[in-house]
């Protein structure tokens, strides 16, 4: 357990690690390519090792110099060398949901697996995609989600259609592999598509890897057959998402951070999260490398919706009650599904601090409040313990339980949110 040392003002340069959507893309990507690529300034944490290590296990070359922030890749043109393998990927929700797709390439049977919370987390939109595209992929219980087994003789690729109220990494996950199937690949929504900017990404990404994908609009999305990614260097950009908690520090606070490396026109939609601050009464400053936020004498209420960059509920529910008004957060259902059920999740944690605070089936209202100090739990959630950190640069005697889950994607989070000028 960790307390949080409140500051009064802020004036600060921070750095923030690489992101992990693009780390994990582009190891997917590096994987499939046909030779060496080297991914520079890439995130090290448990989400990117986990990936990291199924790739080895099912024979690709994957070395990595964490010193460096360097990974080296061997791309196997996609090919799986493996003919079976048991994988486990803890609560790495992205991996999960990449590799089912990319070892259905495959000639063989392969099982993957997490911890416990990975085993209720659904994966049957994912599944039910590749039974479309001929390849045996089940949930070995029965429930849709975890354990899944693959077994396939390859993809076939064709026409599927998927729900796309889930997560937006079904569709991330089968995009990526779609130039590999024989038949290429064309993937309708059904539904409204969540997180539609990680969609987004994924095809930035695998333009920047050489393949192309034509969208119509967020309902279709085709990808022709006989593409091939390229081998490269590559390098990543800092992480929008984990920025996010130095951006709401400067605002909760009056301060100024600036973070480097990262600019406005980011292909990570959750570089947006400024436009929220500047809603709420921030300054917004940004350059080809830099992007800033100077925080105002007081917050103002916002109501948005928040279903493009669902990860930021957490941020933004975190500083909510410091607002002259309400603050309101719909259309983010699908993150009862994550890590936790992270809306009952910060329900819980606000009350607990005292915060007056509604919650709907979609989505949060949270009033102002004379905030309480308290023992805040994190529930595993890497997400939780980032943003309670930065409500506590506003209350003395905040404490963050389990404080070592930051590792799922940022490790030395602690180490960077200290250079803010708190303990």
């Amino acid at each position: 357990m960790i307390e949080i040392q409140p500051l009064s003002q802020i004036d600060a340069k921070v750095s923030v690690p690489g992101s992990k959507s693009i780390t994990n893309r582009a190891l997917l990507l590096a994987a499939l390519a046909e030779g060496r690529s080297v991914l520079r300034r890439a995130l090290f944490s448990d989400d990117t090792h986990y990936l990291a290590a199924a790739l080895r296990k099912l024979g690709v070359r994957v070395e990595e110099q964490e010193e460096t922030n360097t990974f080296e890749v061997w791309g196997t043109g996609g090919k799986i060398p493996a003919r079976e393998a048991e994988l486990f990927v803890g609560n790495a929700g992205t991996a999960m949901r990449f590799l089912v797709s990319y070892v259905a390439l495959g000639q063989g049977r392969f099982v993957l697996d997490g911890v416990p919370r990975m085993r209720e987390r659904p994966i049957q939109p994912l599944l039910d995609g590749l039974q479309q595209l001929g390849v045996r992929a089940y949930s070995r219980a029965g429930t849709g989600s975890p354990p899944v087994v693959v077994e396939t003789q390859g993809l076939r690729g064709g026409q599927a259609r998927l729900a796309g109220h889930e997560s937006s990494q079904y569709f991330s996950a089968l995009l990526m592999v779609g130039p590999y199937m024989r038949e290429g690949l064309v993937l309708e929504v059904e539904g409204e598509l969540v997180s539609k900017p990680f969609v987004d990404l994924t095809i930035a990404v695998m333009a920047d890897f050489g393949v192309e994908v034509d969208k119509e609009g967020y309902r279709r999305f085709t990808v022709a057959e006989g593409q091939k990614y390229r081998a490269q260097e590559y390098f990543v950009e800092p992480d929008a998402t984990n920025a996010s908690y130095f951006f709401a520090a400067a605002a909760v606070t009056g301060g100024r951070v600036r973070v480097e490396g990262l600019s406005i026109d980011s292909a990570q939609g959750d570089v947006r999260f400024v436009d929220v601050l500047a809603q709420m009464g921030c300054e917004i400053g940004c350059g080809p490398n830099f992007l800033e936020v100077q925080g105002p004498k007081q917050l103002e209420g916002v109501e948005v919706d928040l279903n493009a960059m669902s990860d930021l509920t957490q941020t933004l529910a975190a500083i909510a009650p410091f607002a002259r008004q309400p603050v309101s957060i719909r259309n983010v259902a699908h993150i009862r599904l994550q890590e936790t059920d992270r809306l009952r999740a910060l329900a819980t944690e606000l009350r607990r601090l005292g915060v007056r605070v509604k919650e709907w089936k979609d989505g949060l209202t949270i009033y102002p409040s004379q905030v309480q100090p308290a023992e805040v739990e994190t529930y595993d959630d890497h997400r939780m313990a980032m943003s309670f950190a930065v409500t506590g640069l506003k209350v003395p005697g905040l404490k963050i339980k389990n404080p070592e889950c930051v590792s799922k994607t940022f490790p030395d989070f602690w180490e960077r949110f200290v250079q803010l000028g708190g303990g």
